[in-house]
């Protein structure tokens, strides 16, 4: 039986080993450096209230993903039941009832979820994305909007015609005025670099379709409350979607449930082992080494074909070959961002506004604008899945800081960064520090591959590695690609028809989220 390699156990890495399983008759075995499964995308489980790094919707406008998640954990059977999964580009409606669980205590289901998202600026919470409200015009003052509108129209009259970085794109898309106020100092929280040193393929990959008008009209198709029922929500742009689904214990759920999956159907796993060597005959790579995280001994694994879903970065200090010398600084050139997440357990939220004080809110996430704090953004676990909370009397948080790991705050105490992140929301008015009953800290290290650096030459490390016909780079880091998990997945199972056809060329793995819309490939 042939084998397949495959460098990490997230959702790109799983996704690939379970096509693999159900198409063909190759035998997957995944490496993972940590000692549980699904990369960003896991669980945290701390005294009984689960946090999920970063949040994590399971929305796709891909029918390939929505139907492969459905499989493996169907709608949890409730209200929501007669709502539609609708694929408009298809000549059958799918019916939510077929993916819906019969029996009512099962708890490998999907939660149907409502999106809520503002931005906390000034003190003051703003719709996300931004609308052209009442209410947003009255925190804004007349000034600063009218501003706003005639910055506006200026970049959509005379749009900068060679978009040089990330500022640029900015401002094509929604003016100079609304750029300063709402984008420049969030995204150089997150990167820590400024606008206008990101390439803006950045934008193009986390917000492409999204601008002003379709803001408005969206906000309309809300008002006369057009397609509600449509949970694929196929013409609506993926920052302007109502609802998601969720897995009832969060995204560690979904992914736990994969491997259980895999492995009942002959898929290996081997956890606590980082691969940091490869060897080559010839254009293919014949096995890789993994040493054991704990006790350094190292592992051969030989296979047919290497799905890496690894840093590129280490993926190049693992070759054990030749390597032009243009190629590899490319490769050393690259740079990440690395994230934690200060998760927080309080009594209540202290919240003041023109009503009085907010004990609790409804949103998903808050993008935290203030300046005046290194916080970037605030996760509200209750309103993801009730599940994830352990006394939902309390309010369950994760306050997500973006860092290098060379700088002094990732070297702080747990308990120094748990203090630190009560500190900066008191300061900003969301709670009180006497009513903090608990906190944990998760640190992950290159979660973001950035588009600076060396990142405008990538272009060779594509060339080089694509002369390898049977190594496929797959997923964010595999691909130092911003991609959301449908993405990854999506990537995953384009590699896998790749090996059935036989298809050499990868440049249809390199085209995933490249386009304004991305649907299933029929062959």
């Amino acid at each position: 039986m042939k084998k397949a390699i495959i460098i990490g156990a997230g959702p790109a890495g799983l996704t690939a080993a379970l096509e693999l399983l159900e198409r063909t008759d190759i035998q997957p075995i995944i490496i993972e450096m940590d000692d549980c499964v699904g990369g960003i995308s896991r669980t945290v489980n701390y005294k009984g209230n689960r946090l999920d790094i970063g949040g994590h919707r399971f929305f796709s406008k891909s029918e390939q993903v929505m139907n492969w998640w459905l499989n493996i954990m169907p709608l949890e059977n409730s209200e929501e039941k007669n709502i539609q999964l609708t694929y408009q580009n298809q000549s059958t409606s799918i019916e939510a009832s077929e993916f819906t669980v019969k029996n009512e205590n099962s708890d490998d289901v999907m939660l149907l979820r409502s999106r809520k998202s503002r931005i906390y600026y000034n003190r003051q919470f703003f719709d996300y994305p931004i609308s052209l409200s009442f209410d947003t015009l009255r925190k804004l003052g007349f000034w600063n909007a009218v501003k706003i509108g005639l910055s506006y129209i200026k970049s959509s009259l005379f749009p900068i015609r060679k978009v040089k970085h990330l500022e640029d794109f900015f401002i094509n898309r929604f003016g100079k005025e609304l750029y300063l106020t709402f984008f420049k100092d969030y995204t150089e929280k997150v990167w820590g670099k400024s606008c206008t040193e990101i390439d803006a393929s950045w934008g193009e990959q986390r917000i492409k379709g999204l601008s002003i008008r379709k803001a408005i009209a969206h906000q309309l198709k809300k008002l006369f409350n057009f397609s509600k029922n449509d949970i694929q929500q196929k013409g609506t742009e993926t920052s302007l979607i109502e609802q998601f689904l969720y897995p009832k214990y969060g995204p560690g759920h979904m992914w736990q449930t994969v491997l259980k999956k895999i492995e009942a159907k002959g898929g290996k796993i081997y956890f606590n082992k980082k691969v940091m060597e490869f060897e080559r005959e010839g254009g293919k790579i014949t096995a890789v080494v993994a040493y054991d995280t704990k006790i350094g001994m190292g592992t051969l694994f030989e296979g047919d074909y290497f799905f890496s879903t690894m840093p590129v970065k280490e993926l190049f200090k693992g070759f054990q070959f030749e390597v032009p010398d243009t190629v590899k600084k490319v490769a050393n050139g690259l740079e990440y961002r690395d994230f934690f997440t200060v998760g927080l357990l309080v009594k209540k939220l202290n919240i003041k506004d023109a009503k009085g004080v907010k004990h609790f809110v409804d949103d998903n996430w808050i993008y935290i604008q203030e300046p005046d704090v290194k916080l970037g953004r605030l996760q509200i676990f209750n309103n993801w899945s009730p599940y994830m909370v352990k006394n939902t009397e309390y309010v369950w948080m994760g306050l997500e800081y973006f860092c290098y790991d060379t700088d002094d705050i990732w070297k702080w105490s747990n308990d120094k960064l748990v203090a630190f992140g009560a500190e900066e929301l008191e300061k900003i008015g969301i709670i009180r520090r006497e009513d903090v009953l608990d906190g944990v800290v998760i640190k992950m290290p290159k979660t973001y591959p950035a588009y600076f650096g060396t990142y405008d030459q990538f272009d060779k490390i594509i060339d080089y590695t694509d002369q390898f016909d049977n190594l496929f780079l797959i997923g964010r880091n595999g691909m130092h690609k911003y991609n959301n998990q449908d993405h990854s997945m999506l990537t995953a199972m384009t590699a896998v028809d790749n090996i059935i056809a036989n298809r050499k060329d990868k440049s249809n793995i390199w085209a995933v989220n490249t386009e304004q819309e991305y649907h299933e490939e029929k062959s």
